[in-house]
């Protein structure tokens, strides 16, 4: 049967619920006229809108099956990083984990790495999000950074091309090819966030929680753990997706890993190399067919 990667959740909703009318309404929408479920509220603010165009939250392996209809495989990939904040799950358990309490207070994009020659000039890295116990007189606080999964392949406005007209019966098939590209949002996007952050942030004597959610840890390579919270320096806290109420999914907490930077690196870019025969046989059939 064929399938391919497709709309996983939009705008919150779980796209396989949806009906053709929704399915057009929301395809045709403005991303800055739609509510985000996920963003908290600031105190005396509006409810924050969605701020990723297309409002594509996760993706979803979907499968053509024999009758013409289009099912879902597995769980949401998530590509929205803002998915993450359901409800504060994840707050809350890092805050238990790490400090002790279950309600932290966030504080988001905290200058970290700085230049050389000017102590003046303006931070050239941030942390995303510190959490801090706010309840003890001694400042206790980790870091926190939440990694989604880019996608490779064709724009997903080939697939709202089809939503915008689509009748039904249930959801389109994706247009075309797309996958989850686990290898650019780790080896390229978290692992150097990692090996610029963590070594000062263990030397403080403070621990670096990474989110995930379940299929990009299971992409990852065999890593290695320590036992005990106290000898680690990488927090992995991974979130996984049941059913939940209105159309949507419920993050959850699923489990936690702790690794020294060491071995996250391991894991980040783990891989068995081809053989030299086999590397030199790709390398002849692309010079013959370019």
């Amino acid at each position: 049967m064929p399938s391919r990667y497709g709309v996983g959740e939009l705008y919150g909703y779980d796209f396989c619920e949806l009906t053709p009318e929704r399915i057009r309404a929301l395809s045709r929408a403005s991303n800055k006229e739609i509510a985000c479920f996920f963003r908290p509220k600031a105190p005396g603010k509006s409810i924050p809108k969605c701020n990723k165009k297309g409002g594509v939250c996760s993706l979803r392996q979907l499968v053509l099956n024999e009758n013409g209809i289009v099912e879902a495989v597995g769980q949401p990939v998530t590509t929205c990083p803002n998915r993450f904040l359901e409800d504060d799950v994840v707050v809350s358990w890092v805050g238990e984990t790490l400090l002790g309490t279950s309600n932290p207070a966030v504080i988001s994009e905290l200058p970290f790495l700085m230049g050389d020659n000017d102590e003046n000039q303006d931070p050239v890295g941030k942390i995303d999000k510190v959490l801090v116990n706010a309840e003890d007189k001694k400042l206790q606080w980790c870091a926190l950074e939440m990694q989604a999964v880019y996608f490779s392949g064709m724009s997903m406005e080939n697939d709202f091309k089809i939503m915008r007209d689509w009748n039904g019966p249930g959801i389109p098939f994706p247009e075309v090819h797309r996958r989850p590209d686990f290898r650019s949002s780790g080896p390229k996007r978290l692992m150097p966030q990692l090996q610029i952050k963590v070594p000062t942030i263990s030397r403080w004597g403070k621990k670096m929680g990474v989110v995930i959610d379940k299929a990009f840890w299971e992409s990852l390579s065999e890593m290695r753990e320590v036992k005990d919270l106290s000898n680690s320096e990488v927090v992995w806290f991974v979130v996984s997706f049941s059913p939940g109420k209105d159309g949507r999914f419920a993050l959850k907490r699923h489990e936690i890993h702790y690794t020294t930077l060491s071995y996250a690196i391991e894991g980040l870019t783990g891989g068995s190399p081809m053989s030299l025969d086999c590397f030199e046989n790709e390398l002849r059939d692309r010079l013959q067919h370019p």
